[in-house]
């Protein structure tokens, strides 16, 4: 039987779409957090925890993905993804418990993992010749599928339709890049097709830089995922709409990777990094010290700068270190990944103790949280929540105030190399 040729336009295209289902379900987990809470009687950690899952099952998946990918072939995995998407998406929705919500989280997290395990190394095989550029147009749709879902939140939670309903959403897209996906035919990776052995990929793997990279993206990646994750949750009381921050913010970020191929050839790599760390920085202190309208302004210098973070990192290492193949990718994303899903339950639990310090003599959370909005005690509780929730957003710009470090030695490191 003769193989059909390899689609790159409808491989990438298919790609796109299946990580939009990665970001709705990001965005519509943030829009329901709030509500889990209130439903399965859970505090801000818990939810935290819950959320995490998802970046847990992520590294799970990134981890023995990309081992593995060389070997049963990029199409394979992405049929799993596949599996793991529909599962989760329906036992979400039919969530009874802690455990069920759990379990869904965790399901959609492996989904989500395989994919990115899958996807990455397919566009650095097929575009090769720009890596940076095409892997920040294929993570365009990760703020662009946060907007849509986020768009969708909204417009569900006007309509009175809960977290069920909304994540049911996502088996539209599902369908569309599991029909997109069926009976395509798929390169071998670049590491395969050029010969590099398994051997000599692991040991790239233990390049000082690499580790150092690995490194810059636990932070770069907390900085961003984890921030998101929150905001509808810790901004609800700041006098605008949460999720319409997190859309903005979100929408930003699409624009700039959607155009990073003039920053990519105009400036370094390492030199788009240590802008975003700067400019990321500066976002986070903006929000902590804004309120109403003037969080949009802070969010957009927020989503400036962390922008480039993810698909830049992936693309600089790729290009440094092109014997890593798909290992190296997936050790990037799956350590970006772990480490939002370590940051989120530590957000969770600075919110919470920043309440629990601005909490009146005699007056409880439940009591607070019980009381109508258009109480004394309900205003009291608003602002109680929006303060400790700035607050906590302000503490995360020490991430980026490290990364400047961390990239501005690498930058001048790598010129009087080239000189």
């Amino acid at each position: 039987m003769t193989t059909p040729p390899i689609n790159r336009s409808r491989l990438f295209l298919a790609s796109r779409i299946a990580l939009v289902v990665t970001a709705m379900s990001f965005a519509l987990r943030g829009n329901a957090m709030a509500a889990w809470g209130a439903h399965f009687q859970l505090n801000n950690e818990q939810v935290g925890v819950i959320s995490g899952t998802a970046f847990w099952g992520f590294t799970l998946a990134m981890i023995l993905g990309g081992p593995i990918c060389d070997a049963i072939g990029m199409g394979r995995i992405i049929g799993l993804a596949f599996v793991g998407h529909l599962a989760g998406i329906v036992l979400t929705m039919l969530a009874w418990n802690y455990t069920s919500l759990f379990l869904g989280t965790l399901l959609f997290g492996i989904a989500n993992g395989s994919l990115e395990a899958a996807c990455n190394p397919l566009i650095a095989t097929m575009f090769a010749h720009d890596k940076t550029t095409y892997l920040n147009r294929f993570h365009v749709w990760f703020p662009g599928g946060i907007v849509i879902g986020g768009l969708l939140g909204y417009g569900c939670d006007r309509l009175g339709w809960g977290w069920p309903v909304q994540f049911g959403l996502m088996l539209l897209p599902l369908a569309i890049y599991g029909v997109m996906f069926l009976g395509q035919s798929f390169p071998p990776t670049e590491r395969v097709s050029s010969g590099v052995s398994t051997g000599r990929m692991f040991a790239a793997c233990l390049n000082p830089i690499f580790l150092v990279m690995v490194l810059a993206m636990w932070m770069t990646a907390a900085t961003e995922l984890g921030t998101e994750q929150w905001i509808p949750t810790i901004l609800a009381s700041a006098g605008v709409s949460a999720i319409l921050v997190l859309a903005w913010i979100n929408g930003i970020m699409a624009i700039g990777r959607q155009f990073a191929g003039p920053f990519v050839h105009r400036f370094s790599p390492l030199g788009m990094l240590l802008g975003s760390a700067v400019v990321s920085g500066l976002g986070l202190v903006a929000i902590s010290h804004s309120h109403g309208p003037a969080l949009f302004a802070a969010a957009t210098v927020f989503a400036l700068g962390a922008c480039f973070f993810w698909p830049t990192m992936l693309g600089y290492v790729n290009t440094r270190f092109p014997d890593t193949g798909a290992v190296g990718l997936a050790i990037m994303g799956g350590c970006g990944m772990l480490s939002a899903g370590l940051i989120l339950p530590l957000i969770g639990r600075t919110y919470d103790h920043g309440i629990e310090m601005r909490l009146p003599v005699g007056q409880t959370v439940a009591a607070l949280s019980a009381a109508p909005a258009d109480s004394p005690l309900g205003a009291l509780w608003t602002q109680v929540q929006a303060e400790s929730g700035l607050q906590t957003v302000g503490k995360m710009a020490i991430l980026p105030a490290v990364l400047i470090i961390i990239f501005l030695g690498l930058h001048l490191g790598s010129r009087r190399r080239s000189a």
